[in-house]
C-alpha cells in the first residue's frame, strides 16, 4: 500500500487475489473523485452521501460511516476526523471477505451500540435499514431478475418483518443486550446478514470483484402476467425463502395459480399445480394473516399423504417464521378431489381434520388447527382464526416438472460419463451458432 506502517491494512489486502488488490485500493480514490475531494486526504460523511445517495437511504449511509470510523487502522488517524485509506481497506476486506469475528464489531458500530454492547432493538433497527438498502440497491441497479416490485407486496413492511425474524435468532442476556461474542455467534448461525452486507457494500461502492461477484439474493422469475397479478410476495420475503429451499431444486419461479389471475376455483388450482414439480403456496386470509408452505414434490391427487422431509410451513404476517419437519410423522402433503370417503382439499401437516394448513375443495374456506403445535412441522396456528376465510391464494413453481428433471438428469449422466461427447456437443453448438443456425421455435 505504499505505507510500511499500515500492517493491518496490508494483511487484509492480502486476502484478495493479486489482480483484485488494485481494485480495492482504488475505491478510496474513486470516492474522493466522485465527492470532489470534499475531505482532502480523508473521506467525510458528505463524500458517502454524494456517491451512495442515489441507491442507499441516508440512514444506512450514516451507519456505514459509523462502521468505517470504528476501525483501528494501526496507523495514526488524520487530525480533524474523517476516514483514512487504511480504514476503508480494512472495512472492505471485513465486509466482503471477513470472518464473523471481524464483522461483529462492525455490526455493533453500525447498530449505534457501544464498543462493548448493543440492545436487540438497536440491532433490529440496523437490520431494517440494511434490508431496505439492499432492496433499494437491487432496484436501482436493475438486479430484480424479472420481478416487478410495483406489482408485489410492501417491501418496507417486508423489511421490518425480515429484520424482526433475523433479530429473533439472537441469544442475548436477560437484559436483551448483546456483546461482541453474542453477535459473532449470531453471524455464524445467520448467514443472510453477511450476504446482505456483502451485496450492499460491493454494489453501492462499485467495488467490482470478478473472483466472487455480489451474492444473488433473488430467484429468477419466469414469465408472469404482471399486468393482472398483484403478488403476495415481496423482495424481503423472497430473500427469506430462498435459503430455505433445497439448493438442487432451484429453477426460475413460475406462477402456477393466483386467485387474482385465475379466479376462485379449486378445480383450476388443482389443474394448474398437479404434476408441476416443487412449489411454494401462499395464502392470505380475510384477517390479513399471510402464510404458506413449500411442497418439495409435485402435487398429485391421491388418498395418501405425499412429499418428503424437505417440505415446510412458514408464516409471513404478522411474523416471518419457518417451520420444518419434526419427524413425528410423514404427513407432509395431501391433495384429494371428488372422493366420497376421504377429505377433499389440499393440506400440509397434522392429520385429517386437523391440518397445519388446509384449503377446502369448497373454495374460500380453510383451517389451521394446530393447537398447541402441528405434529408434522411444529407450527402454531398460522391463520387469524382457526377456521378462516380465504382472501388470496397464490402458487409458484420453484423447480422443474418431473419429466423435465428426468430429461436433464439423463443428459447430465451421458455427458458426465463421456467428457469427449460433452466437448463435441459444445463445439458443434458453437459452429452451428456461428453459421447462423437457430433452434426452431416452439409452435405451442
Amino acid at each position: 500500500m505504499g505505507n510500511a506502517d499500515s500492517v493491518v491494512a496490508q494483511k487484509r489486502l492480502d486476502r484478495f487475489p493479486p489482480d483484485e488488490r488494485p481494485v480495492i485500493e482504488k475505491v478510496f480514490d474513486k470516492l474522493q473523485d466522485a465527492g470532489k475531494a470534499l475531505g482532502g486526504k480523508v473521506l467525510l460523511i458528505d463524500t458517502l452521501k454524494v456517491t451512495m445517495g442515489k441507491m442507499v437511504p441516508e440512514s444506512m449511509i450514516l451507519r456505514v460511516f459509523e462502521g468505517l470510523c470504528c476501525i483501528d487502522p494501526g496507523v495514526p488517524l488524520p487530525p480533524g476526523g474523517g476516514v483514512c485509506r487504511e480504514q476503508l481497506v480494512i472495512f472492505l476486506a471485513d465486509t466482503l471477505r471477513g470472518t464473523a469475528e471481524e464483522r461483529a464489531p462492525l455490526v455493533m458500530a453500525m447498530s449505534y451500540g457501544t464498543k462493548m454492547m448493543a440492545t436487540t432493538d438497536q440491532i433490529k433497527a440496523f437490520l431494517e435499514d440494511l434490508i431496505s438498502a439492499v432492496v433499494q440497491t437491487l432496484t436501482y441497479k436493475g438486479h430484480l431478475r424479472g420481478w416487478s416490485i410495483d406489482r408485489m407486496g410492501d417491501a418496507a413492511q417486508g423489511a421490518s418483518l425480515l429484520a424482526e425474524q433475523l433479530s429473533s435468532e439472537l441469544k442475548p442476556s436477560d437484559e436483551n443486550v448483546c456483546d461482541v461474542a453474542c453477535l459473532e455467534q449470531w453471524l455464524l448461525r445467520v448467514s443472510g446478514v453477511a450476504a446482505f452486507l456483502e451485496l450492499l457494500i460491493g454494489e453501492a461502492l462499485e467495488v467490482g470483484l470478478t473472483s466472487r461477484p455480489a451474492p444473488t439474493l433473488l430467484p429468477l422469475c419466469g414469465d408472469a402476467p404482471w399486468t393482472s397479478l398483484h403478488s403476495l410476495l415481496d423482495l424481503p420475503l423472497l430473500m427469506f425463502l430462498i435459503p430455505q429451499l433445497p439448493a438442487g431444486d432451484r429453477a426460475p419461479w413460475t406462477l402456477l395459480f393466483s386467485t387474482s389471475v385465475h379466479g376462485e376455483s379449486f378445480t383450476r388450482l388443482v389443474g394448474n399445480c398437479k404434476g408441476r414439480g416443487p412449489s411454494v403456496l401462499l395464502v392470505k386470509d380475510t384477517k390479513g394473516h399471510i402464510f404458506g408452505g413449500f411442497a418439495s414434490q409435485s402435487w398429485e391427487i391421491k388418498p395418501q399423504f405425499q412429499g418428503d422431509s424437505r417440505c415446510f410451513l412458514f408464516s409471513v404476517y404478522p411474523s416471518m417464521r419457518v417451520f420444518t419437519c419434526t419427524g413425528y410423522n410423514q404427513h407432509y402433503m395431501y391433495l384429494n378431489q371428488g372422493q366420497q370417503t376421504m377429505p377433499n382439499g389440499l393440506g400440509m401437516g397434522g392429520q385429517h381434520g386437523y391440518f397445519g394448513l388446509w384449503l377446502d375443495c369448497d373454495f374460500g374456506r380453510g383451517h389451521s388447527r394446530a393447537r398447541p403445535r402441528c405434529t408434522t412441522y411444529g407450527s402454531p396456528q398460522l391463520s387469524g382464526d382457526e377456521d378462516f376465510t380465504l382472501d388470496t391464494v397464490e402458487v409458484w413453481g420453484t423447480g422443474l416438472p418431473p419429466e423435465e428433471q428426468e430429461q436433464g438428469e439423463n443428459k447430465k449422466s451421458v455427458l458426465d460419463v463421456d467428457p469427449e461427447a460433452q466437448a463435441l456437443l459444445e463445439m458443434t453448438g458453437k459452429r452451428l451458432h456461428s453459421q447462423g443456425f437457430r433452434e426452431p421455435e416452439d409452435d405451442g
